[in-house]
């Protein structure tokens, strides 16, 4: 039995709903989320659904009033046994994003949009981008995004209206969105940092919101200890947490781990999305994170994109991760 076969069986030992999804295991502090799984929170009250007895997106059970779609780590210019061929699998991710059954009104990059942080690496992702149905992107910087200049060109290019290094925010539809930037100030060990400049701007962004504001944070590093022995975390994540706490939905998106994970906490779901270009092993399943070769059959299953579909007055996110495959 592999490990993943392993994990699986796990989950449906606890299915007392028989949709597939073990929601004691679900809600423990760490659960992996399968590709495919829809999560949707009504009145502080999750639901899940195996994908196949999912309510289709846009059907009367689904159908929200903003759907957005975030993919991560595409990694342009990265060209090793991993994955020879990241434009490709980025224009694959632009294909499932046009294919979708409600067209998102945007999409999200939560960062390291290129691999070296070379200019050409940046136009690429950039022309494959126009082909998406959705035509305004927001973006987060990974720490590829940042290489050798401290993020100057990041800034030229999608930073022009934001504040300190990179953070932001902004409404959509009654649903506020704050870009954090966790990837300047690298913490030994590779921990991401936000800092006191950033936490006072976020104190201050929430502090007069109404708590029935459906709140939506995304930044490129885990803002949860997913596995700080490999840098997969912040370090003063939970100063900065501590400011949504009034909010009744907060659901935080993040890359960097390049695998689908879940977790949730009171009000807060955390979820990682997949890469567009390569998988990293499970946390402690290698002696250390990186790029993962797997069988060339095998690769776009474990690449993907996250389609987010929220429903204003029912505190509602339905998140849906499907792969390339």
């Amino acid at each position: 039995m592999t490990d993943e076969t392993k994990d699986k069986k796990d989950v449906i030992l606890h299915d007392h709903y028989h949709d597939g999804v073990d929601r004691r295991g679900f809600l423990r502090c760490m659960a992996w989320a399968g590709t495919g799984a829809l999560y949707v929170m009504q009145g502080g009250v999750l639901k899940s659904y195996a994908m196949g007895a999912a309510p289709r997106v846009g059907s009367g059970k689904s159908a929200g009033e903003l759907s957005f779609v975030q993919i991560s780590d595409s990694h342009m210019g990265f060209n090793k046994a991993a994955n020879g061929d990241v434009v490709g699998t980025l224009k694959a991710a632009v294909d499932k994003i046009n294919a979708l059954p409600v067209a998102p009104e945007f999409i999200l990059h939560t960062g390291d949009i290129s691999h070296l942080s070379k200019a050409e690496e940046f136009d690429t992702v950039d022309q494959v981008l126009t082909g998406a149905v959705a035509k305004d992107v927001f973006y987060v910087p990974g720490e590829h995004d940042v290489l050798n200049d401290d993020g100057k060109q990041y800034l030229e290019r999608y930073g022009k209206a934001t504040n300190g290094t990179g953070w932001y925010s902004f409404d959509k539809k009654g649903v506020h969105f704050i870009g954090l930037v966790n990837v300047m100030n690298l913490k030994p060990g590779g921990l991401g940092s936000l800092g006191p400049d950033q936490l006072e701007w976020l104190e201050h962004d929430v502090k007069h919101r109404k708590a029935s504001t459906p709140i939506v944070v995304f930044a490129h590093m885990p803002l949860w200890s997913v596995y700080p022995e490999w840098g997969w975390g912040t370090e003063d994540s939970a100063q900065a947490l501590s400011y949504l706490k009034k909010f009744g939905s907060v659901t935080v998106l993040n890359g960097h781990i390049h695998q689908l994970m879940q977790k949730v906490e009171g009000n807060v779901t955390f979820h990682t999305a997949a890469s567009t270009a390569f998988p990293q092993p499970h946390p402690g399943k290698a002696d250390s994170p990186g790029p993962m070769v797997v069988p060339a059959g095998e690769l776009r299953g474990l690449l993907g994109i996250t389609d987010v579909n929220v429903v204003r007055g029912r505190q509602a996110l339905a998140i849906v991760d499907s792969s390339l495959k």
